[in-house]
């Protein structure tokens, strides 16, 4: 989840995590979050908020390799879940993002609150959304997908590219194996308007697809989407997920 006005500092520092993220899928050390320097109360919030951003895939190694998350790791996630719930004007996608975050948070600690809405918090769907929203069986909305051309479909799949994750269910998983060709399409326009995060995130998701046309050259074309793109470890991340999901990882 990448907002518009990301200050440099922040995206530098989200960089940094997905850089550790891509180390780990790749076998190599993973630098837990908590073990980076926090000296102060304002650099916490600073880390914090580039976990919101990165979202789920800070954990996806431990998904895909069913090992267990660095405690202070799974802390400062969890403190992430927490503290930046979407607000009542919140898009789908960054409601979906809060609610992919909060379902790889209770992989793993499921003692984690189950509760739809805690004391005090409003329960009309149309108001803010509770940290603790996200369980199972209470997904945010994903109609909107359904009425998306090709192209926006490609662009919100590849933001909401770390809910493509094998054995994990959801609306927007079901809207994407529903049109493998429209994601295919997709793919190939972001190749060739060289948007390479798009290009990787549409990639991971046509990993988990059936239908998709075998002309496509997916290993290749994701080759070629990190070789050109490989400087953003958030693309590398996307490409070395889809490698490892395309070898039939199960979680």
């Amino acid at each position: 989840m990448e907002q518009s006005g990301t200050s440099t500092p922040l995206l530098g520092t989200v960089h940094d995590l997905a850089a550790g993220v891509v180390s780990a899928l790749r076998g190599g050390d993973h630098v837990p979050v908590a073990g980076r320097a926090v000296v102060d109360d304002s650099s916490a919030g600073f880390l914090t908020a580039a976990v919101r951003v990165l979202g789920a895939d800070l954990l996806l190694p431990d998904v895909l390799f069913h090992t267990s998350p660095d405690a202070g790791e799974l802390a400062v996630f969890r403190k992430a879940v927490e503290a930046f719930p979407p607000g009542p004007d919140a898009t789908p996608a960054v409601r979906w993002s809060h609610w992919a975050m909060a379902r790889a948070l209770r992989r793993f600690e499921p003692s984690f609150p189950h509760e739809p809405h805690a004391p005090g918090r409003p329960s009309d769907p149309s108001g803010p959304l509770d940290p603790l929203d996200g369980e199972e069986g209470a997904e945010p909305c994903a109609a909107w997908l359904d009425a998306a051309d090709w192209r926006s479909l490609t662009h919100q799949l590849a933001v909401l590219a770390a809910l493509a994750v094998p054995g994990e269910d959801s609306a927007v998983a079901r809207a994407a194996r529903g049109r493998p060709i429209d994601v295919a399409r997709g793919f190939v326009r972001a190749v060739r308007r060289r948007d390479w995060q798009q290009a990787a995130g549409a990639g991971r998701w046509l990993t988990q697809l059936d239908g998709v046309p075998d002309t496509l050259g997916l290993g290749t074309g994701l080759d070629f989407v990190e070789l050109m793109g490989g400087t953003d470890p958030r693309v590398t991340l996307q490409v070395q997920a889809a490698r490892i999901l395309r070898t039939g990882a199960r979680v």
